[in-house]
């Protein structure tokens, strides 16, 4: 029991840890240097320093449009005043995407400028899913990198019934089309 007991507490705090460390720096990693990044939900100063530092050229916001919206206003005032386009294709974490909708994410992804800038609220599942397909889709990555952007090392904890297991099912919805066949 103690042994049991002590796993499981190393686990919630290597999890914990995780899940405090993406906070610290707004979630924001690296998918494919120079090409594409991703984030939870930027300030127009964090987008003013992505710019600077990453020299976004697009965002892609997956929350969807929000006129009225402290959070979106901002976000889309501060894009236009650097001059970065700005894309909202909305998803919702507890919702498949069909695989007609993640080929138009795919698209969204490849025509938009880079270096472009994935977020969602948190930067973990709706972003995760993005990020998988990004490195699937258009990095040429295997499964198993494109599939270790919906991890916990971003915030996503999708398990079934209990966590936005969703955007995982998503991903292996479009496996197939990905080329994926041995999962």
């Amino acid at each position: 029991m103690r042994i049991w007991l002590a796993s499981l507490v190393a686990v919630v705090a290597v999890a914990g840890g995780a899940l405090a460390a993406t906070h610290l720096n707004n979630n924001f990693h690296t998918i494919v240097a120079g090409e594409a990044y991703r984030s939870a939900q930027p300030s127009a100063d964090e987008i003013r320093a992505y710019r600077d530092k990453y020299h976004i050229a697009t965002i892609v916001n997956l929350r969807g449009a929000g006129p009225g919206q402290a959070w979106y206003d901002e976000e889309v005032k501060a894009a236009n005043e650097l001059g970065i386009r700005h894309i909202d294709f909305p998803m919702n974490a507890r919702t498949e995407l069909t695989q007609q909708q993640s080929l138009a994410l795919i698209a969204v992804l490849q025509s938009a400028p880079k270096p472009v800038l994935i977020h969602c609220k948190e930067g973990s599942d709706r972003t995760g899913l993005a990020s998988a397909l990004y490195l699937a889709a258009l990095a040429g990555a295997d499964e198993s990198v494109s599939e270790a952007q919906l991890s916990v090392r971003y915030g996503h904890i999708g398990i079934p019934l209990i966590g936005p297991y969703e955007m995982d099912r998503s991903f292996e919805t479009m496996e197939p089309l990905l080329g994926f066949f041995g999962s």
